[in-house]
């Protein structure tokens, strides 16, 4: 409805104006008619009638009377009157001699009055003529010689009356014939107009078609014009359209199903420093809101100083620009950054065609490779820590026994018993980091069968039992009715229960207690080992289980551990696609969990 209604003064208004032009041009052509008209019949009327009073001018000198005045040449004036022209003579002073109306009379007062010039010019030059427009007369003269007496003029006019009818009766039939054509006219434009109206109304729904996006063609109607061909091109215009426009949403869907899959967070921002484009990877590292809408102040958005600077040199046209920026109070985040100018294509008003019209940011989430080089460095120093304090034991009581303690019986065997001791904590470090290996290269080998969880618990606290009793510890083992089997290597689930069990008294002070739980829902079991021992800090239980990690290394390493039990008891429970958790407060003891999937 909106389109019609807008649409409708354009057309009255483009009707009108070409009606009125016509009206214009009609008018115009009708007035040029009449007036060339006109001159065109009162020249043909003048030429006429000097043809007519030459002729009759011929004829009276050829009966001019022979006396320069008297009856005979009133006569002669009134027989030259007969046809119609006004006969007047007049004599050498300009006096009137004859009249053919016979009103005028011969007397010399009305000279002054009969001054005509087309009757100087015959005194002057033997004939004249003149045209009267306001009397509407043409008239002639003619000087003569008669025998005797002096020199006369002859003078002869015919009225334009019949001109002046002649007009008016050729306006009247031009202006009926001009109101015929104009309504004639008239007829003929509204239907061409509707026409026309039409046909320009579907190139407007057409081009109207085109801008929302629907590219079909429109067939070609009415004869071959300047219109037909407009269609034409708007069709060959569409087609066009139609093409680019499915080549650039196939290149911007390809562009953006690329980005969304990139990992790494991309972001563009214009020369005004707002954000115009981001992925759904920029979005979750700068925690943007879906509220965030496209051209948002970048400074509003970004956090980070160092992340703004790198971008504002970007934008001020700095090639190559890469940083590392950590971002996050409560879990920091590290990031490689690059950030690159975007060109402007060519130059406009706002400045030069090398000034940047935006740049183009990336981020790189390293945080993870951050750590495992954090963690390849403390397993680095970890080892050759562990190495090296055995490794330095056994090199100086061999030097020792080698200087002559090999033969002092009171000491060489002790120093030779320290020694084994040392090469046996060697073996066990090589074994755990080798089964370490294993696990995390995917090489340990498992074989799963159903193992019963109340008989592995029992087997692992009768051990246990011992080492807690001369800790004085009191052990509790509370099993759920009906455990049922679980789905696992038995030894492997035997070395993860032990580890645990072993931790927990060797960290548990003397009077402590230590319980064992162990419950099963309808898709996992759960082995739970509390005990009250010093308790493990919040900061420390995201790195336990962490090779070499200890929470008390010295105290770890007078009870003979390697640092790998709890790493290689986390890889065991994952190999077992369960999982393996802690809870701790420091004094209050600790709570190890982990769950394994029922046998089916």
């Amino acid at each position: 409805m909106e389109q019609v209604t807008s649409s409708k003064p354009v057309r009255a208004r483009f009707f009108w104006r070409l009606g009125l032009a016509y009206l214009v041009l009609l008018a115009c052509v009708l007035i040029a008619v009449d007036l060339y008209s006109a001159r065109v019949l009162r020249s043909h009327a003048i030429r006429s009638a000097n043809d007519q009073l030459t002729s009759l001018m011929n004829l009276g000198m050829a009966r001019a009377p022979s006396v320069s005045a008297g009856p005979e040449v009133q006569e002669w004036a009134e027989w030259l009157g007969k046809s119609g022209a006004h006969v007047t003579i007049l004599g050498g002073s300009g006096n009137v001699l004859a009249d053919s109306s016979n009103i005028a009379k011969p007397t010399a007062e009305t000279t002054a009055n009969q001054a005509w010039p087309e009757v100087q010019e015959a005194f002057a030059n033997g004939a004249g003529h003149a045209v009267d427009y306001t009397r509407g007369v043409v008239s002639r003269a003619q000087r003569l010689q008669p025998a005797s007496g002096p020199t006369e003029v002859i003078r002869m006019e015919l009225p334009l009356t019949q001109i002046d009818f002649s007009l008016r009766e050729l306006r009247e039939r031009l202006l009926v014939s001009s109101l015929i054509t104009l309504l004639a006219g008239i007829m003929l434009s509204l239907i061409f107009a509707r026409f026309f109206f039409e046909r320009v109304e579907r190139l407007k729904h057409f081009s109207q078609r085109i801008a929302r996006g629907d590219f079909h063609a429109e067939p070609a109607e009415g004869p071959r014009d300047e219109l037909s061909e407009l269609a034409d091109s708007m069709n060959q215009t569409a087609v066009h359209l139609e093409r680019e426009i499915r080549l650039l949403s196939s290149e911007r869907n390809r562009a953006s199903a690329i980005l969304r899959s990139m990992v790494e967070g991309v972001a563009v921002v214009d020369a005004q420093e707002r954000l115009v484009f981001w992925n759904r990877a920029f979005s979750e590292v700068l925690s943007l809101q879906s509220a965030t809408s496209e051209g948002s102040p970048l400074i509003e958005v970004v956090r980070s100083s160092d992340l703004l600077g790198l971008i504002r040199r970007a934008l001020q046209g700095e090639e190559g620009l890469q940083s590392d920026i950590a971002m996050g109070i409560v879990q920091p985040q590290n990031f490689s950054v690059t950030a690159a100018p975007v060109k402007a294509l060519e130059s406009d008003r706002w400045g030069p065609a090398d000034k940047p019209s935006g740049a183009v940011v990336v981020l790189h989430d390293v945080t993870e490779l951050r750590r495992l080089e954090r963690v390849r460095q403390d397993f680095v120093a970890n080892v050759s820590h562990e190495f090296k304090t055995p490794l330095t034991a056994i090199q100086g009581f061999a030097e020792t026994l080698l200087a002559g303690a090999l033969d002092d019986p009171k000491n060489n065997r002790r120093f030779l018993e320290i020694i084994r001791e040392h090469a046996a904590r060697l073996a066990r470090v090589t074994d755990d980091l080798l089964k370490l290996a294993r696990i995390e290269a995917g090489k340990l080998e498992l074989e799963f069968f159903p193992v019963g969880l109340q008989d592995l618990i029992e087997g692992c606290t009768e051990t246990t039992l011992l080492k807690a009793s001369r800790k004085k510890i009191s052990f509790n083992v509370e099993l759920s009715a009906g455990l049922p089997a679980v789905r696992g290597d038995a030894s492997l689930l035997h070395d993860v229960l032990q580890n645990l069990l072993d931790n927990a008294v060797q960290y548990t002070p003397s009077g402590g207690r230590i319980k064992v739980e162990a419950s099963a829902d309808a898709h996992e079991a759960t082995v739970t080992i509390s005990d009250s021992g010093i308790g493990i800090p919040l900061a420390d239980q995201e790195r336990i289980f962490e090779r070499f990690y200890r929470v008390d290394a010295a105290r770890s390493r007078e009870a003979g551990g390697t640092g790998l039990g709890l790493s290689i008891a986390k890889h065991i429970v994952e190999a077992h696609a369960g999982r393996l958790w802690v809870e701790s407060a420091v004094g209050r003891g600790s709570k190890f969990s982990f769950s394994i999937p029922l046998a089916t």
